[in-house]
């Protein structure tokens, strides 16, 4: 079963794993006053909808109220072959490169750690890296070096320590939960900090 994206993101808050805002809106009027200036995300959510960005269903950018009513018709329009849907909307990510983390529940090994270069490079360039969970911090250091992408991700210090302490996090979050199947992507990393923008859990 997925498991509804505010219980999903309460668990990232329990273990201490940051996203960005959000908040459920019913009207373009709600959206706005949501983004209260600033750039927004608008997402449909449903069950039926694995594929968000090829199903047209996620407007990016909204930098005004002309923008958001656009999008918001636009959006609703896309989703009706996906009733029933909630319409997410999200603050803007302030960007920087995009990352995957990813849990799975193998048969035969138990629960399994993936991290990657994320967004649409996930299934472009395949550069991931497994571990059975729970992670050590040796585990975390080496999953970082396997990948071809290393330089890319953790372009200075500051970020390769930072994403060793997220991969503890996520892995114990994991570990502890009653999640078989999760996919945060894309996590934005950037110099001194990160933001997950994207979460599916199974439980």
């Amino acid at each position: 079963m997925l498991l509804e994206y505010f219980k999903a993101k309460a668990l990232l808050d329990k273990f201490g794993i940051k996203s960005v805002d959000a908040k459920y809106v019913k009207t373009p009027d709600e959206a706005i006053a949501f983004a209260n200036g600033d750039a927004i995300v608008l997402k449909a959510l449903s069950d039926k909808a694995i594929h968000k960005s090829k199903a047209g269903l996620v407007m990016l950018n909204l930098d005004s109220e002309k923008a958001i009513r656009e999008a918001f018709s636009r959006l609703s329009e896309n989703a009706k072959p996906y009733a029933p849907y909630k319409i997410l909307a999200q603050k803007m990510s302030s960007g920087g490169v995009e990352a995957i983390l990813g849990g799975n529940t193998d048969e035969q090994f138990g629960k399994v750690v993936l991290i990657g270069l994320g967004g649409v490079y996930v299934e472009v360039f395949k550069d991931t890296a497994l571990r059975l969970c729970p992670l050590t911090r040796y585990d975390a250091i080496e999953m970082i070096n396997q990948l071809k992408a290393k330089d890319i991700i953790t372009h200075n210090g500051k970020a390769t320590s930072m994403l060793v302490n997220l991969l503890m996090k996520f892995s114990k979050l994991f570990e502890k939960s009653n999640v078989k199947e999760v996919d945060l992507n894309p996590v934005f990393i950037r110099e001194n900090d990160y933001e997950v923008v994207d979460i599916r859990m199974i439980i």
